[in-house]
């Protein structure tokens, strides 16, 4: 019974997600809305991380399987592929630094921000 509150509460926000999704007509995703409003539930703790936390691991658990329709769509249109493997390949590395930057500064900012609170 857990389960199904936490599922609930998860499927709530990400349906908050879609409305604002339709409502406002910017080029983001339904996801990234539900996600930004999850961070935000989280850190004002609307929602503690107990509330969501068995479901949300056993998610974590399952995302490696929801890349393999994707691996099998590369597969299958492999030779279209072959022509743009080196774009595609520099595309990836790039982004990858990118989001590994990105991610560090954000997570020294947070660190030194809670340092501060602390203080």
């Amino acid at each position: 019974m857990k389960q199904i509150s936490q599922i609930a509460i998860i499927l709530l926000i990400s349906f908050i997600g879609e409305v604002l999704n339709k409502l406002l007509d910017l080029p983001i995703p339904a996801s990234i809305y539900g996600l930004i409003i999850m961070l935000i539930c989280l850190e004002t703790k609307i929602i503690k991380i107990e509330k969501i936390e068995k479901v949300a691991n056993l998610l974590l658990e399952l995302m490696p399987i929801m890349f393999i329709p994707a691996s099998v769509g590369i597969i299958a249109v492999g030779n279209e592929v072959k022509n743009i493997v080196l774009p595609i390949s520099i595309i990836i590395f790039l982004t990858t630094i990118i989001v590994m930057v990105t991610t560090g500064k954000v997570t020294q900012f947070i660190i030194l921000k809670d340092r501060c609170k602390k203080e």
